[in-house]
């Protein structure tokens, strides 16, 4: 999650959507927000607590939670976007991303079906937070406690550059930056080529509600 008081933005980070690239273009305005050097110091004061203080905002925050931290009127005054992505291309992008962060992870893992049915139906799995951040529906992340869409601009993966330059429009930036590619995976075909029956079967089941409300299609 990346906050500008100054600016009166609010960028809400999902797993594997581009959003380290956004985020590397726009983190030049936190420096430039006065409220950056006081929270800042309340971070790494907590870091020397052992974050016991609780004023570090995780990187893949929901929306709730600016909503829940903030004043109602600070909050209610922030262009809040995010960016989504195909769940379907979305789960290809994360086995590429743990074989190349994480590759003791996939061991004994042999292709793509048996690494989503690892990821999402194996109980025995234990949590690990490269693996688990991309496991929710990425609806959960940009909704209140009835359900209803905080988040005021969705941008797509799949249109990413324009999406990314139209917020930065809305924001009303006075300069803005240029969007850098960061962690691309390379030699990838297309997503729809990955997935069987079993597995395309178990994306629709999982992220239902990404499929619903997002309006996304195997296709």
């Amino acid at each position: 999650m990346l906050y500008s008081y100054r600016y009166r933005f609010l960028f809400v980070h999902l797993a594997k959507t581009g959003g380290t690239s956004v985020r590397t273009a726009l983190d030049g305005y936190r420096w430039r927000d006065p409220l950056y050097y006081p929270q800042f110091l309340c971070r790494r004061l907590s870091g020397l607590l052992g974050r016991r203080l609780g004023v570090r905002i995780p990187r893949h925050a929901k929306a709730i939670t600016a909503q829940e931290m903030l004043p109602k009127d600070v909050f209610e005054s922030l262009f809040k976007f995010a960016f989504v992505r195909n769940p379907w291309d979305l789960q290809v992008s994360s086995w590429y991303h743990i074989a190349r962060e994480r590759p003791h992870l996939l061991e004994g893992i042999e292709d793509f079906d048996s690494f989503l049915h690892w990821k999402l139906e194996d109980p025995e799995r234990p949590y690990h937070y490269i693996v688990d951040a991309s496991i929710e529906p990425q609806w959960h992340s940009l909704m209140d406690f009835n359900g209803n869409q905080i988040v005021d601009f969705l941008g797509r993966y799949e249109n990413l550059v324009e999406d990314y330059y139209e917020a930065c429009r809305r924001i009303g930036l006075p300069k803005v930056p240029e969007l850098p590619h960061k962690r691309q995976a390379k030699n990838r075909t297309d997503y729809r080529t990955y997935y069987t029956d079993y597995s395309y079967g178990l994306i629709e089941k999982h992220f239902r509600q990404d499929i619903d409300n997002l309006g996304y299609t195997f296709d």
